[in-house]
């Protein structure tokens, strides 16, 4: 059907609908309030003569609803962060390179064991000093000796840990072994399916809610040889560090919220629960807790990691990476995670590889000047020794565009996915209530109009190639996570980002609980990151330039105090 019969057709319906009016339909004069909503301002003429047209459209949504929505039904609009008429390299095999920093012999403490980096883990393991079933108790241990401080774990999985390092054990006796993350046990964000566990999505109206199969990301971590420990805490669908059950909290300082929404995959990851966990990013949610936590996380390129079989938030934005203590831990979980997967719509068929260090060097660092301007000592430090590795530093500016109406888009994105908990009203289960949370921005965002969400659309493709031309000879950008202003339009851009530990600070309790004055209570030494970014597919260098700086740092060794 060509554009003008399509629209005689409407007409047609209108006509009729006009016809044959129910006796809750639109009037005249409700318009001029809705105008109001809209932003936008209509003469009476005009509006007598819209009034069909908007019932009769009406009657299409009314239909709408109708129809089945689940959570795994993506959009036929796919988000693709590559601008036309631009060769990305996103490689083709797989290749990593990481050393293990002098693995010896185990340490007689379980707390040292813990807190190993994983390719030192993994030596310990095919060398045979340490048992895959030995370092899942381990961690299994700490889990109970520890969360009750944390909230950061929703559900265990004991018994299949268990099963699997057994598993894995036997293999290793027989001469196979499947990797770097062979016997290696790992935490998964609560927005993800294991087969036969729990997966709640940290909200209320979820959380009797059982996995009948494996996502992507565990059966790829399953191939490679992780052990999955069980579900680690999340935000309720995957905002802040307010669960159903609890708040999860920071091992630095457990008076304060770990931040969110990879609430539990930090806390975890820093507290030496795991070695290692998955999280999620849509705005913010590796970088806000890795900062609050001290953990070391990569949102990679969008559209790198498969999220079928994870909760959707908003089908345009949502990334997965992994939450880390090293940043060469990185590499060898992206070597299982990364791969085209048709199950994911926004799959992008890549190849990552990590030669080692080598590959950071030499490279051309952006850095903002008035970034240092209110930057504390840890971030100043990170920042002057970034410089110091690069092989050119020069100037960025940011794109003069902008920011706020990205957010819409998400909100939008977002309600549509959870419409069925608004009009249902089983928002009201959902333990957080406040203006910003969830409830309230899915229902405010209803009155987003179709004709904004696509001109924010349109925004978001300026923002695309301001980012690609703010790269322009820049091979890694170092910044703070929050002021500096790329937080927001990187995520949107599909940019990835390195989030990693840069030192500390005495800071009181940044979310209180029980809590009569903030004067009145005491400081704690917590962890300060910053983010470098790089450009589409990049992942190689940031990691190479970020491993660097890790080690002219010298702060990823230092624990909490638990």
């Amino acid at each position: 059907m060509g554009a003008s019969a399509g629209i005689a057709a409407l007409a047609s319906l209108s006509r009729k609908a006009a016809a044959q009016k129910p006796d809750n339909a639109l009037e005249v004069d409700m318009l001029p309030d809705a105008e109001r909503v809209a932003g936008v301002s209509f003469t009476p003429d005009e509006r007598q003569q819209m009034v069909g047209a908007i019932e009769e459209r009406l009657e299409a949504i009314r239909a709408l609803r109708g129809v089945a929505k689940p959570n795994t039904l993506a959009p036929a609009q796919v988000f693709d962060p590559r601008l036309s008429g631009i060769a990305y390299d996103t490689g083709e095999t797989n290749a990593v390179n990481v050393t293990p920093p002098e693995p010896g012999i185990p340490p007689a403490s379980g707390d040292h064991i813990a807190f190993a980096p994983v390719a030192q883990l993994s030596h310990w393991i095919r060398t045979k000093q340490l048992t895959c079933r030995e370092l899942t108790d381990l961690y299994l241990a700490r889990i109970k000796a520890h969360d009750s401080k944390l909230n950061a774990w929703i559900t265990l999985t004991p018994e299949r840990a268990r099963a699997e390092a057994d598993a894995l054990d036997a293999e290793i006796e027989a001469g196979k072994v499947r990797g770097p993350l062979h016997g290696i046990p790992y935490g998964l964000k609560d927005l993800f399916d294991a087969e036969g566990a729990p997966v709640t999505w940290g909200a209320e109206p979820y959380k009797d809610q059982v996995a009948e199969t494996d996502s992507a990301i565990v059966k790829r971590l399953h191939a490679a040889g992780a052990v999955l420990l069980g579900k680690t805490s999340c935000g309720a669908l995957a905002y802040g560090d307010i669960w159903y059950g609890a708040v999860t909290r920071n091992p630095f300082d457990p008076r304060e919220g770990s931040s969110g929404s990879s609430a539990g995959s930090a806390s975890a990851t820093a507290a030496g629960l795991c070695a290692f966990a998955i999280g999620t990013e849509t705005l913010g949610s590796l970088v806000s807790p890795s900062h609050r936590c001290g953990t070391t996380a990569l949102r990679p390129t969008f559209g790198r990691v498969s999220r079928a079989g994870g909760m959707a938030l908003c089908w345009s934005l949502d990334k997965v990476g992994p939450m880390v203590r090293h940043v060469e831990d990185i590499p060898l979980i992206m070597d299982a995670l990364n791969g085209f997967d048709p199950a994911d719509a926004a799959s992008i068929p890549t190849g990552f590889s990590y030669p080692g260090r080598e590959a950071g060097k030499g490279l051309t660092l952006g850095f903002a000047p008035a970034w240092a301007d209110a930057a504390n000592d840890a971030e100043l430090a990170a920042f002057e020794k970034a410089k110091a590795l690069a092989g050119k530093v020069v100037e960025v500016k940011l794109p003069d565009l902008p920011q706020e109406p990205l957010f819409q888009q998400l909100l939008a994105e977002a309600a549509a996915t959870f419409e069925d908990l608004t009009l249902s009203d089983r928002d009201d289960m959902m333990k957080w209530q406040e203006d910003a949370a969830w409830p309230n921005s899915f229902r405010a965002v209803r009155f987003l109009t179709a004709i904004d969400l696509i001109q924010i659309d349109r925004l978001r493709r300026l923002w695309m190639q301001a980012i690609n031309e703010m790269f322009d000879g820049i091979d890694i950008i170092i910044g703070p996570n929050f002021t500096s202003g790329l937080l927001t339009p990187t995520n949107f851009t599909g940019h990835p980002c390195l989030v990693m530990r840069a030192g500390f600070q005495e800071t009181r309790p940044r979310s209180l609980f029980n809590a009569e004055s903030e004067e009145d209570i005491a400081t704690a030494l917590t962890p300060v990151a910053v983010s470098l970014w790089a450009p589409l597919f990049g992942e190689t260098r940031l990691l190479a330039f970020g491993a660097d700086l890790e080690r002219e740092l010298e702060v990823a060794g230092k624990r909490p105090d638990l």
